[in-house]
């Protein structure tokens, strides 16, 4: 039985993952900042829960000992994720320093704190794998071509998380072979993020995350993916 831990897991994206992996058999863990929404939603679901703040050392950590207690870890999809700025609803010259720290703590050190931890149960697997939700937005080509969304998104904040995002996939992917170490792309999917702007459904936007999530031993490693292939980095 695979082992699936999913960050910010009780709504949106995170959740629908959840679902569709315990369709497919996984043992999976919803974690969840709120305790309480984590529970009832796993309830929903089948799933377990998990407490998890990815901005708080000493929330992982329990976490990861809840897990290691019950038998192990195969699968960490990292799909918590904030952005304060909106779709142009703050002017660049208003972003402080402070929000761009807020934003990075949990999109990108946020990630680094849950894979630290988790790492020597994931190193313990047979068929590790680590996903990263990162976002079109976080492609350099992409952003410096003109007619793309990712050239024409006015935020900075969300973005730029997301090619650091992107950038320390890569370095994992070259640390660990052994782990198949992935970022994707779900597509501008309706949730609480985007105030439920997107055009895809939670449904359709899951899939390359679980897709990933499956990804077999011999699969890719250290690739930036949406639903139809590879994207530009």
């Amino acid at each position: 039985m695979t082992t699936t831990l999913i960050t910010g897991a009780n709504k949106g994206l995170g959740f629908e993952t959840a679902r569709q992996l315990v369709a497919a058999g996984h043992t999976v863990y919803v974690g969840s900042r709120d305790a309480e929404r984590g529970r009832l939603a796993a309830a929903e679901i089948g799933a377990r829960s998990v407490q998890l703040d990815v901005t708080d050392d000493a929330s992982v950590a329990a976490a990861a000992k809840i897990i290691e207690a019950d038998g192990g870890l195969d699968v960490l999809v990292n799909n918590a994720g904030i952005d304060i700025e909106g779709n142009g609803e703050v002017d660049l010259a208003e972003v402080t320093a402070d929000m761009m720290r807020t934003v990075f703590d949990t999109n990108v050190f946020g990630v680094v704190r849950v894979v630290h931890t988790f790492l020597p149960l994931l190193r313990q697997s047979t068929a590790p794998v680590i996903v990263n939700v990162s976002s079109s937005l976080a492609s350099m080509a992409r952003g410096t071509t003109p007619d793309t969304q990712a050239y024409s998104y006015p935020g900075l904040s969300y973005p730029a998380s997301k090619t650091a995002l992107n950038r320390i996939t890569v370095q994992y992917a070259k640390a660990f072979p052994d782990i198949r170490i992935n970022a994707v792309e779900p597509g501008y999917t309706a949730t609480d993020l985007n105030a439920h702007a997107g055009r895809q459904t939670v449904e359709e936007g899951a899939e390359i995350i679980v897709r990933m999530a499956r990804v077999p031993r011999n699969g890719p490693t250290g690739g930036y993916f949406d639903a139809s292939g590879t994207l530009p980095w």
